[in-house]
């Protein structure tokens, strides 16, 4: 039915009547639909089984496992690239090969990107990267996590260099979100080439057994070059980089699995810089005595245990998130709370290499200390240190300069910094992990806590070396030095009579007094000198 318009005796024209143009929007409507519906399905079922096949999840199923039912936004869902030649002309599909958008992981904002390898194997062209460029910079102006589920090809080689500046702009962006925003990378297929450094840049790395991997150069290139055979995981797999390489924070053996412990990571961390981690209610007593802890940690300095047990002990429910748990593993670095706060714990592990600090480790910490301080969690340090490791590979490798790393780290962290010395804390490794001097906030010491320069026995072979040469019986006279020594310079109360402690405390009340001293030091002020930044060890 239509409305004619007449002057005089000439039509001037036939305007549709509203149900007309009603029936008209319909079935744009229902154009829209069948649109999303394809966006929604993906390129095809065969590229959606042979994903299955592979034992991976799609991009979607991934997104659906993150983020809160029904809380997905998609952003640019229709995009296409607009590249010509190679074929790429006859084959548009939306999207572009990768998901963006935002949604919430419990009742908090969250953005996401997702590679669908279903598209040019998640290859990232120039479309693709702009779509990416797009949700970071929309997360790092909301001030709200980025998650980042990959599973790619690396650049699109048909489309040459624009695919390469792609990866540009998204290293650029993950350097300026670097301390504003948490961010997070979750592998889930190939991450091969220059891809490999947008994780790298990142503040954590989630990995799946058998199904990622990341290389910079794949095992037919290092075949070619070095003559040396190996596969695709044994080059770059989950439990190399979570074990050797140390890129890895976790590895699982499943996506959902995995995914999930990036919800609990998320729970723990603040939406960015500006704002405080989420703290919960408590129903674990902040008063609670952990008596059993007298009983964990022997007084003799020469026989182990561990360290998780004590940890256990003293957080809420016994409940931790460990940070790089296979990878240096005589030092303990999580996340946990105290009293509904979150926290994060930097620990010696007597139980492996008797918990002295060497390289990795002290990048481990370092880099542990500087994400907790760059999102305002407190520190809570647990010293049992025999020191820094000896020899050759050690020196040769760098140590004083990786060591250096952890000092730097301490030193210019802002956040409540709390130690507590259970048993050994000697020489430079007892500087190092956030002693008094280096400006930790309070100071506690058990009982059983031996401060010094270094064990008895090596200060008594410096010290009476003399004596204990020209001595009748020089064992027995190395002895006797040893207890001198021991009595004179290394008991428990020798630090706290200088102030280098500021109480010795009973074991079984370091949940109360962390959890005291924690709250009078919530609201903390620290300035540090106005400058571009530092120029910190490397």
């Amino acid at each position: 039915m239509v409305t004619r318009i007449v002057v005089g005796m000439t039509v001037l024209d036939e305007v549709p009547t509203e149900p007309t143009a009603v029936n008209d929007a319909r079935g744009r409507v229902a154009e829209l639909h069948e649109i999303r519906e394809q966006v929604r399905r993906g390129p095809s079922d065969r590229a959606t089984e042979a994903q299955k096949a592979k034992g991976k999840l799609t991009a979607r199923e991934r997104i659906d496992l993150l983020l809160d039912e029904g809380s997905f936004s998609e952003v640019e869902p229709l995009r296409r690239h607009r590249a010509t030649g190679f074929g790429l002309e006859a084959k548009r599909p939306y999207t572009d090969g990768v998901i963006t958008g935002w949604g919430t992981v419990h009742g908090r904002t969250v953005f996401v990107y997702a590679h669908d390898f279903r598209i040019f194997g998640g290859a990232l062209g120039e479309a693709h990267a702009t779509k990416i460029h797009k949700i970071m910079d929309m997360a790092i102006s909301a001030g709200a996590p980025l998650v980042s589920l990959n599973d790619g090809a690396g650049a699109r080689i048909q489309e040459g260099v624009s695919a390469l500046a792609g990866y540009g702009g998204i290293f650029q962006r993950n350097t300026r979100a670097s301390g504003v925003i948490p961010q997070i990378s979750v592998m889930l297929g190939p991450c091969a080439g220059g891809a490999a450094y947008s994780p790298a840049l990142t503040d954590f790395v989630f990995m799946v057994r058998e199904t990622s991997q990341m290389f910079i150069t794949g095992p037919d290139v290092v075949q070619a070059v070095t003559g040396e055979k190996i596969s695709q995981n044994g080059l770059g797999g989950a439990d190399v980089h979570s074990e050797v390489s140390g890129v890895s924070h976790f590895a699982y053996d499943d996506e959902q699995t995995c995914i999930e412990e990036v919800r609990y990571l998320l729970s723990l961390l603040p939406q960015n810089n500006r704002e405080n981690p989420p703290p919960v209610e408590s129903t674990d007593p902040a008063d609670r005595r952990g008596d059993v802890l007298l009983d964990l940690v022997p007084a003799d300095g020469n026989r182990s245990y561990d360290m998780r047990k004590v940890i256990e002990e003293i957080v809420d429910e016994g409940e931790y998130l460990e940070i790089h748990e296979r990878w240096a593993t005589n030092i303990i670095v999580a996340l946990a709370r105290l009293d509904g706060q979150v926290v994060g714990i930097v620990a010696n592990q007597p139980a492996s290499l008797a918990g002295v600090l060497d390289i990795e480790a002290s990048e481990k910490a370092a880099r542990f200390v500087q994400m907790c301080d760059a999102f305002n969690v407190p520190l809570v340090t647990l010293l049992d240190v025999p020191g820094f490791l000896p020899g050759v590979d050690q020196e040769h490798g760098g140590i004083i300069r990786h060591g250096a790393k952890l000092l730097y780290a301490y030193c210019n962290a802002t956040v409540p910094r709390i130690s507590l010395i259970l048993r050994k804390a000697y020489g430079g490794a007892y500087i190092v992990m956030d002693s008094q001097s280096i400006g930790a906030d309070l100071t506690y010491a058990w009982p059983t806590n031996e401060i010094a320069v270094m064990g008895a026995e090596g200060a008594a072979n410096v010290i009476f070396r003399k004596q204990i040469a020209e001595a009748d019986d020089p064992d027995a006279t190395r002895a006797r030095m040893v207890k001198e020594y021991k009595a004179e310079l290394m008991h428990p109360y020798y630090a706290a009579e200088r102030g280098l402690v500021d109480d010795v405390i009973d074991p079984a009340e370091t949940r109360e007094v962390l959890i005291r001293s924690l709250a009078m030091l919530r609201t903390k002020h620290a300035d540090l000198p106005s400058r571009k930044h530092g120029n910190p060890p490397q």
